[in-house]
């Protein structure tokens, strides 16, 4: 497995132990240290897990918010525990990791939601990104589009 698809999922599984047990954001690094020592004693890379789990920290609150807005249908609490956090790794990497290129990080969530989701997961979270890349698109095209000037 490929050094980030594993810290990607030892972040799924301390997100997971977090929103399943603590509910305490300041364990968080711990829960993640312990995952690394238990599950990759020789992971080459601490600091991207570590950076990935600190920006979904620090970007929780909007994270959820926009998980709200882009899966209407779904209140927040019912979403599972997996797929909610899956969402959160992709959005994260998505919305505010401008080191990851957009595909890759929808792709890297779909790829974890067939390894650690239901059947239905990967449908489900690539749908909701897949709508978020829409409209970051769609935003993006309308920022760089010239102005149209009064006298033309």
């Amino acid at each position: 497995m490929p050094n980030r698809h594993l810290a990607r999922s030892i972040v799924l599984q301390s997100l997971f132990e977090w929103d399943f047990t603590q509910k305490n954001i300041d364990v968080l690094q711990e829960i993640l240290e312990r995952q690394l020592r238990e599950f990759a004693p020789d992971f080459e890379d601490p600091a991207f897990p570590m950076h990935l789990l600190h920006g979904i920290r620090d970007h929780l609150d909007e994270i959820n918010e926009i998980i709200v807005k882009y899966a209407p249908e779904w209140p927040l609490a019912q979403i599972t525990n997996v797929d909610r956090n899956i969402l959160r790794i992709g959005i994260y990497e998505l919305k505010y990791d401008t080191e990851i290129p957009p595909k890759v990080a929808i792709n890297e969530a779909i790829e974890l939601a067939k390894s650690f989701g239901s059947d239905s997961s990967s449908k489900f979270v690539n749908g909701v990104l897949g709508s978020i890349y829409k409209d970051m698109g769609e935003r993006e095209e309308s920022q760089t589009e010239a102005p149209v000037s009064k006298d033309e």
